[in-house]
Formats: C-alpha cells, sequence, structure tokens
C-alpha cells in the first residue's frame, strides 16, 4: 500500500476485522464499559504499587516537594508518551483488519507464501518472537502482582492478617482462572461495572487531597521530571525502573483490540481511565507532601479515610482480580496468532462469541498461565519483592513493538526511510532508557521475566525450525502430481465409489498419505482433493475468498482452503464453500486420508539434537489434527509412518 492507514476509518477497519461491529451509540458505550473491565484493569491499578515503589526507602528518595514533583511528573509524561502518544495515535492504527497485537504486527511484514526470507526479515521475526515471549511472561506475572498488591491492604487494615495474604492470593487466583471459559463477552460484563466502580473511587479518593496541595498539579510541567533525574544522575535514572510500573498493561491495548474495537478502547481512556488516574496519582503526591514519611509505607491507602478502609481494600481486590484479565485475554489471542502463523504447535481455540470473532478462549494456556502465577505467588509473597520482575517484561516488549513499527511504517504504509525513522526514533528515545533502567534489576527479580520468556523464546522458534527441517526431509523423494497421474493412466487403477481428502502441505506434489494409500489399498475413490490450508497474513479471509479449485484431471483435484491468523481452519465447511466452483461432492461419501508421522530425531544437522527431542514431544502433545480442522471422527483414516529428521 502506498497510503497511511490513517487514510482509513476507524469503523470501516473494525468492520473487516475482529472486533464487534457498532452499529449505535449504544454499541460503542457497552463496547467502551466491556473495555474498561478487560482491557484496562492493569493500567487502572497501577496505583496501588507505583508510588509505593518509587518511595521505597530502598530507593533513598525522601517525600520531600521537589522529589514529589519530580516523580509525578515523570508519572504524568509516561503516561502521555506512552499511551497516549505511542499507543492511541500510532501504533493502534498498525492494526491488521483491526486485529492487534505484536503477532498482528509480525504478519504484516512476513513475506507472501513459501517466500524465502531475507535476514532483516529474520531479525524482525526474531525480535517479534522475542516481544511475543516477554508479553506472555507478563501475562503470568500480572495476576499475582496486582492481586497481591490489593489484598496487602489487609495488612494496612490489620496488621495480623499477614500471614494470610499469599493464601488469599491464591484462592483469588483459582477462582479468575475458572471464569476465563466463560469468555470475555460475558467476563467484561460484569468486570466492565466493577472498573467503572474502581475508577470512580480512586478519583473520588484522590480529589480531596488535591484540593488541599494543589501545588501538585504543577507537575504536568514536563521540567520538573527532567530536574529530578538531572539532580540524582544516575540514583535518579534507576527510578525509571519504579516509575514505568505506571504503564505497565499498555501493550495490552493493542493486544486485546481485536476482543472489542479501536473506538471503544480509545473512548474509555480518554473519558475515564486517564483522568481518574492522574487524580489518584496528584492525590498520593499530596498526601505524600501532608503526610511526609508516614504516609510513604503505602501511599494509596492513606489516601483513604479510617472509616472507609475495609471497604477501600474490598473494590481494591476486586479491581486486582479484574486488572489480570487484560494479559490473560491477550495471551490468548497471542497464542492463536502464534499458532496459526506456524510458531506454536495446534491448540484448543474456544470460540466464546458468535458476534466477536477475536473472543477466544485456550484452555492449554489458561493451565500454564494459572500454574506460573501460583508458583509465583507462592515464592515471591509480596507486590515489593515481584515488583522488580514486572518492569522489564513490559519495557522489552514496548521496544519490541517500536522496532516492528518502523518495518510496517516502512513496507505496509509505504513510509520513506526518514519519516520512518524519526517517528520510531522518537518512540526508541521513550522505550530505552525504561529498558536500560529496568535491566539493572536482573539479580533482584527481573531474571524471572527474563526465565519465563526466554522458555517461550525457545519453544516459539523450536516448533518453527522443527517444521521447516520436517517438511524439507518429507518433501525428498516426493511424486510431483501430473508424474503420478501418467501413471494412473497406464496402469488404470480400480477406481471405487466417494470421494478421498488428502490434507498435504506442499501443492504440486502427491501427499506421503496418498502413496501409502494406493501402495497397500491398490485402489482409489473416483474423486480424490489433495487440500491443503494455506493461512494468510490477514486476521481473517472472506467467505468468497475461502477456497480455490482447480481441477488437475482423472478425478483429481487441487483445493486450497485460505484462512486468516485468527481463524480456525474447518475443512468440511471449505469443502462445501467450493460446490459453486465446480467441486461436486456428497458430504457422506467423503473420507479424509491423514498421515500420522512418528517423529525420530536423527543425527542430521539443522538444529541442535535436544531442540529436536523438544519438537518431538510438542508434536505428540499437539492437538490432534482431526479435532483441529473440524473432521468428523468416523470418516477419518490414519496411516502411519516413520520420519526421521
Amino acid at each position: 500500500m502506498g497510503s497511511s492507514t490513517d487514510d482509513l476509518s476507524d469503523s470501516a477497519a473494525e468492520h473487516t476485522g475482529a472486533a464487534p461491529r457498532i452499529s449505535s451509540t449504544r454499541d460503542l458505550l457497552a463496547l467502551s464499559l466491556g473495555a474498561l473491565g478487560v482491557v484496562y484493569g492493569d493500567l487502572g491499578t497501577s496505583p496501588l504499587y507505583t508510588l509505593k515503589e518509587c518511595f521505597n526507602p530502598t530507593h533513598g528518595v525522601t517525600p520531600v516537594f521537589e522529589n514529589v514533583l519530580g516523580i509525578l511528573s515523570l508519572i504524568f509524561w509516561a503516561l502521555t508518551i506512552a499511551v497516549v502518544v505511542k499507543y492511541m495515535v500510532f501504533v493502534m492504527r498498525a492494526d491488521n483488519r483491526g486485529e492487534g497485537g505484536i503477532m498482528a504486527l509480525l504478519a504484516l511484514i512476513l513475506p507472501k507464501g513459501q517466500a524465502v526470507m531475507d535476514r532483516r526479515t529474520v531479525a524482525l521475526v526474531f525480535c517479534a518472537l522475542i516481544g511475543t515471549a516477554l508479553l506472555l511472561s507478563d501475562g503470568m506475572i500480572t495476576p499475582v502482582i496486582t492481586v497481591l498488591g490489593a489484598v496487602e491492604g489487609l495488612e494496612v487494615a490489620m496488621p495480623g492478617l499477614q500471614p494470610f495474604v499469599v493464601p488469599a492470593t491464591l484462592v483469588i487466583l483459582v477462582g479468575l482462572f475458572m471464569i476465563q471459559k466463560r469468555g470475555t463477552a460475558v467476563v467484561g460484563s460484569f468486570f466492565g461495572p466493577a472498573m467503572l466502580l474502581w475508577f470512580g473511587m480512586i478519583a473520588l479518593l484522590g480529589l480531596p487531597w488535591v484540593l488541599r496541595e494543589p501545588r501538585v498539579l504543577q507537575a504536568v510541567l514536563p521540567w520538573h521530571g527532567l530536574r529530578f533525574l538531572a539532580s540524582h544522575g544516575v540514583h535518579g535514572f534507576l527510578i525509571l525502573g519504579a516509575v514505568v510500573l505506571c504503564i505497565t498493561g499498555t501493550e495490552a491495548l493493542f493486544a486485546d483490540m481485536g476482543h472489542f474495537g479501536r473506538r471503544p478502547i480509545r473512548l474509555a481512556w480518554y473519558a475515564v481511565v486517564f483522568p481518574c488516574l492522574l487524580l489518584n496519582y496528584f492525590g498520593q503526591g499530596a498526601a505524600l507532601l501532608l503526610g511526609g514519611e508516614a504516609v510513604v509505607a503505602n501511599p494509596f491507602y492513606a489516601l483513604a479515610p479510617p472509616a472507609l478502609l475495609y471497604p477501600v481494600v474490598v473494590v481494591s481486590t476486586i479491581a486486582a482480580i479484574i486488572a489480570s484479565q487484560a494479559l490473560i485475554s491477550g495471551s490468548f489471542s497471542l497464542a492463536q496468532q502464534a499458532m496459526q502463523l506456524g510458531f506454536s504447535p495446534r491448540l484448543h481455540i474456544v470460540h466464546t462469541s458468535s458476534a466477536a470473532r477475536g473472543q477466544i478462549y485456550v484452555p492449554e494456556i489458561n493451565a500454564i498461565l494459572f500454574v506460573v502465577c501460583c508458583t509465583l505467588a507462592l515464592t515471591f509473597r509480596s507486590s515489593t519483592n515481584l515488583a522488580a520482575a514486572y518492569g522489564l517484561a513490559v519495557t522489552g516488549t514496548m521496544t519490541a513493538t517500536s522496532v516492528l513499527m518502523y518495518a510496517v511504517a516502512r513496507r505496509s504504509w509505504g513510509w520513506s526511510a526518514a519519516k520512518a525513522g524519526l517517528v520510531v526514533g522518537l518512540l526508541l528515545c521513550f522505550d530505552v532508557p525504561f529498558l536500560a533502567a529496568n535491566l539493572s534489576k536482573l539479580a533482584h527479580g527481573g531474571w524471572v521475566p527474563v526465565l519465563i520468556g526466554g522458555a517461550v523464546l525457545i519453544v516459539l522458534a523450536t516448533w518453527k525450525r522443527g517444521r521447516v527441517l520436517l517438511a524439507s526431509q518429507m518433501s525428498r523423494g516426493m511424486v510431483p502430481v501430473q508424474e503420478f497421474l501418467a501413471t494412473l493412466r497406464v496402469g488404470s487403477p480400480v477406481r471405487v465409489q466417494g470421494t478421498a481428502v488428502f490434507m498435504t502441505s506442499n501443492r504440486g506434489v502427491v501427499p506421503p498419505a496418498l502413496l501409502h494409500h494406493f501402495k497397500h489399498n491398490k485402489v482409489l475413490q473416483e474423486q480424490v482433493i489433495l487440500l491443503s490450508v494455506v493461512t494468510e497474513n490477514v486476521p481473517q479471509v472472506q467467505p468468497e475468498e475461502r477456497g480455490s479449485v482447480e481441477v488437475l484431471g482423472d478425478g483429481f483435484f487441487s483445493v486450497v482452503a485460505h484462512y486468516g491468523f485468527m481463524e480456525t481452519p474447518n475443512v468440511p465447511r471449505a469443502i462445501k464453500q467450493c460446490r459453486d466452483k465446480g467441486l461436486h461432492v456428497r458430504m457422506s461419501e467423503v473420507s479424509y486420508y491423514l498421515g500420522r508421522e512418528t517423529l525420530l530425531a536423527g543425527q542430521h544437522g539443522g538444529m541442535a539434537g535436544w531442540r529436536k527431542s523438544l519438537f518431538v514431544f510438542l508434536s505428540r502433545n499437539a492437538r490432534p489434527a482431526t479435532a483441529f480442522f473440524a473432521l468428523p471422527p468416523d470418516r477419518v483414516v490414519e496411516l502411519g509412518m516413520q520420519v526421521q529428521f
């Protein structure tokens, strides 16, 4: 494309994508309310721990006027630049037919079809995989730190309850992951009103303190933050590792865009989230100025009058539960996109809404997140201990997104190198300092997202590389289709009634399953369909573009079923949709033939032995092709073969 996506209206983009259709103001308001609960939970609950960590005694920053104003200024401008400028104005316009997330960006820059990637594209793919791995690790840390941060309010209300903080957190996490199968539509319908109550509460808690100490409003002037950084030197720079906690959850704005759409997410931010966050942060700053060291232990709960402390703890706990939803639902979307783009084994995708194709539930990812979250809660036991681990995952993902934005601007929007470099360079001037500040916390918990993200990265890269090696190995000795048909004309094999569908990923050659079937059974059906499922670099394809049919002769047909990376293939339905393209099939007489490979890790090069063993393990535990392609189990014939790679 030679023009910017800015030329497209928001509504037009959303109508062709995964997001729900907006046909009235009522729809817009309802979706905005749902976005409050699903998208903004993480960002919205950051006041629970951000200023608390900034003024943590270990940092040695005292709550005097200059320091409070400086940190408030850094928080204000971090929110403005990261959320308003970067995501609202720039990144969210880089959608892929309405779908967002770092894997959607990757799909925009991948070459079409089976084109070989150059070194620059390979580097961009690796960058996207790093960002995806860190975002998934963020989805594991977010539920723990937010729930712990809220439940720790019990200690403020009654110190004797401290031993019950971790058990209560575990109970809440169990409930949270159990309701995920209900889907984001149902979850959002409850979470939205609850988060609206939360934002109203934090605004009302902060407003009286701002009125008592209005000087905190000076923090909107950027030089207060710059002066703080200049006067504190390296120590001030390291404080950015705590300030970054105020923008945790920003990547969820993009990753969850397919669930609600661009317009509802923006409306919720400008109308509710941003003003309420600022009132609360400025209120905490005012409380620090008026209360001094006595408030440092927990500035958020210091805003509440003693008589309202328990209700505030209850609402905060509910909000913390909801805060986890943004990254959990985002993790589901990322997992599906990674699978369809060939970076993940087949997973069980449950579509939880008939109106919004982007609303899904992935049981395997839900189970992994649950186990890791409980492990982190038992290991770290407090939000302060886990805070160091939190920022690194966020800043790493944001930096990867900025790098990918350069490629999208150049390849998809047709921007010049100077224009794209200027915009992305300015974004990196914001991202890189925060990332560098968080790297200093590697030894104090920052190793957690690195460890988790590294494990995810290995899985993604190993699966992609393993599939390439396996396809290369299986392509050796394959017979071209036309050569096979020529031998059939000479031999005149027995043809029986019915239609046989052979799944193949290599067009133009005979699938191994067909060769095995013909070799051992000596017969062929009257109609033979060689069917390939191709994942396009778009979220969904139009129904009329679903299937293409090529007549090969002698009753053979080549069918290509096209799907987007946010869709789950349904082969029988795709075959039915090809009837108007010359393919006449009685579905009751169709048999589906699949090759079931037993993988043997050999001594061939291309991948380390331990990675081959990992690939074999992943392949054996992937979702069966029968279920993944929606094939009727009683009409499937599997032919086994051993493949050494």
